[in-house]
């Protein structure tokens, strides 16, 4: 299936009272990561608009296994997991050196119809040709 690896340095202004990166804004670096492995088949955000659907997040698990430091290097691994009735995308937080994982997530998002603003029970036929899948 579709993967992608994104690197990010922490930077400073993620950094909260205790040195480490703000739990918040882990949802942003999987954001990034996101972005990026949707790219990979052609169907960000805008394509998704254009096809007439919206995916919005439904579902978000993070488990903060280690702290991110300022500074640190990381990787964030993305796969496609879950297709079919919905986009559930599996992330892992590892550190660029180590290759130690530091978190693991999930993302769960819906099509949404953006004309009649209904969701859709089975993924539109569009993701699966991005896919290159025959449903």
């Amino acid at each position: 299936m579709v993967e992608a690896e994104t690197k990010i340095v922490i930077p400073f202004h993620d950094i909260d009272v205790m040195r480490i990166a703000w739990h918040g804004h882990y949802v942003k670096y999987l954001e990034i990561a996101r972005c990026e492995l949707l790219d990979k088949i052609a169907y960000n955000f805008p394509e998704m608009e254009a096809s007439g659907y919206a995916w919005p997040v439904i579902d978000l698990h993070i488990r903060y296994a280690s702290p991110l430091n300022f500074g640190q290097q990381v990787i964030v691994k993305s796969k496609i997991v879950e297709w079919e009735n919905r986009l559930k995308i599996a992330y892992q937080i590892v550190d660029k050196e180590s290759g130690k994982r530091l978190t693991k997530a999930t993302t769960t998002q819906v099509a949404v119809d953006i004309q009649n603003k209904e969701m859709l029970f089975e993924s539109p036929r569009v993701l699966f040709d991005k896919l290159g899948i025959r449903p």
